[in-house]
């Protein structure tokens, strides 16, 4: 279980962060939903320890992540990267194993590469591709091969940033549907930041929305339309008119 507790962080003047508090269970899948601009990224970076906090508390499993050893905190972590990310000059099997290759989780070449494998047919993909390079598969080939990185250590929290950006109506579902049975598979726990509310139903068990740089709204996904909320009402629907301030 993450718990997030009284989470600030301001850059300059601007202050992203304002007293964030959040549950995240284990073994659930948490979507958190919000405008550009709001903090989610800055929340994300700051559970990574990519961010430091200006203040408040980040639990995992009861400690504070500050204390723990740094390596042995981000082997529990994977994540799927907007746009994937992935290493252009790598095949496809290196970009998998990346985290199999170095540091406490390495393994044995052959190993990995087996590994790799075996992931990118949990994908979708078959092993042909495994020695091809990111610039020679389509967008949704890339994403897939990002997932297969993100659970390849086998993590018990995984993180995914807008997974479906950039993909076709169709390749979104494929990879929402990928997203929802891996996550359901390993038992992993998950959090996901997206705008896409296709997305949101396909994978949440809870959502989460972020506004003003706090927690406007949390609570399972079966409550999403039903909430009175104004602030959720008008993000879910797109409407332009609402509490939410739009440029004209």
């Amino acid at each position: 279980m993450i718990e997030i507790s009284g989470l600030s962080k301001s850059f300059g003047a601007k202050q992203v962060l304002r007293g964030v508090d959040l549950v995240v269970p284990s073994g659930q899948s948490t979507v958190i939903i919000g405008g550009s601009g709001t903090g989610k990224s800055v929340l994300l970076k700051c559970i990574l320890g990519l961010v430091q906090p200006d203040g408040g508390t980040i639990r995992l499993d009861g400690q504070d992540i500050r204390n723990g050893a740094r390596d042995a905190f981000l082997a529990r972590f994977g994540m799927l990267f907007q746009g994937a990310a992935l290493f252009d000059s790598l095949p496809v099997w290196h970009n998998v194993a990346f985290r199999l290759l170095r540091g406490s989780l390495a393994r044995p070449k052959a190993e990995a590469r087996a590994i790799a494998l075996d992931k990118l047919r949990r994908v979708g993909l078959d092993a042909d591709v495994a020695d091809l390079f990111p610039a020679e598969l389509s967008g949704g080939m890339q994403k897939r091969v990002g997932l297969a990185r993100a659970i390849a250590a086998d993590p018990e929290i995984i993180f995914f940033d807008e997974p479906t950006t950039g993909l076709d109506p169709i390749m979104a579902g494929v990879i929402n549907a990928l997203i929802r049975e891996i996550v359901s598979e390993m038992g992993a726990t998950a959090i996901t930041i997206t705008h896409d509310m296709s997305s949101v139903r396909a994978i949440a068990d809870r959502v989460a929305m972020i506004h003003a740089g706090k927690i406007r709204w949390e609570g399972p996904i079966a409550d999403l339309d039903t909430t009175p909320d104004p602030y959720i009402q008008q993000f879910i629907h797109g409407r332009a008119d609402g509490p939410i301030g739009t440029l004209r």
